[in-house]
This record gives structure tokens, sequence and C-alpha cells, in this order.
């Protein structure tokens, strides 16, 4: 079994993969990689209204990946890096397992064609002009 970070326990973890589940989440926040930004700005590119919106902020924000500031009226909204670190985390430690498995898998097939190449006799051995070359008697 594999041990997950001391900092994210398995509900943390869930909350942050389903919050990642969505298109739209994911979309919010590749745009705000680029910078914080309001909930109009967030909702310019969507077909949704601005509750629809601001209800996916709001699983971003019970995930730790969004944060909500406070200049003036405006609340604009910032990427949290710090979940999508340990996912990655978590995630790599597959990629490791994965990799090997691969790693282990190729040495097989090139052993397997090895041995394959050293089996089959050389092109021009079996043949000769047109007619196989065969220790059997003609047939009649």
């Amino acid at each position: 079994m594999m041990m997950l970070n001391k900092q994210m326990t398995a509900d943390q973890l869930s909350t942050t993969l389903a919050a990642l589940a969505d298109p739209t989440r994911r979309a919010i926040l590749a745009r705000l990689a680029s910078g914080d930004a309001t909930v109009n700005e967030l909702a310019a590119p969507f077909a949704m209204s601005l509750p629809a919106v601001s209800r996916h902020l709001k699983v971003l924000e019970r995930a730790g990946l969004v944060s909500r500031g406070r200049e003036a009226q405006w609340r604009p909204a910032r990427l949290e890096p710090a979940p999508l670190r340990e996912v990655a985390d978590f995630v790599a430690q597959y990629r490791q397992l994965w990799e090997a498995r691969l790693d282990r898998l190729d040495d097989f097939l090139t052993e397997l064609q090895s041995k394959e190449q050293e089996r089959e006799p050389p092109a021009d051995a079996t043949t000769r002009g047109s007619a196989p070359v065969t220790d059997a008697p003609p047939r009649s």
C-alpha cells in the first residue's frame, strides 16, 4: 500500500481530485494560473450564469485550490498550487511504478526479439533461385 503525504489525508486527496474532475473547474484553474480574476472575468468564456460559476469556485475553495481575497467591493479568486503539488506527488508514485513495469516489458521484448533472430537462418541459405532448398527427395 502506498503512503500518502502526511500533510494530505485521503479525504483531502479525494476532495481535490473530485474538484479537478469537472472540465469547467479545470478551465477556471487554467485561467487563474495566469493571475487573479473576479467571478465576472472567470465567467466570460462560459455559457453559464454567475451563480453557477460561483458554485464552481466554492467547490475549488473547499478543495483548497482557490482562495478569495477582498479588494474594495471585488473578491478576486487566486490559484493555490499546494493541493496540485500534492496530487502530482501522489500520481508520481504510480508513474514510477508504471515506468518500471514498462522498462521490464521493454527488456523482455528486446530479449525475445534477440532469441527470434538467433533462430532464423539467413535468408540466402533457405532459398536458391526460385525454389527453396530442402533435404527431402523431389515428389513424383
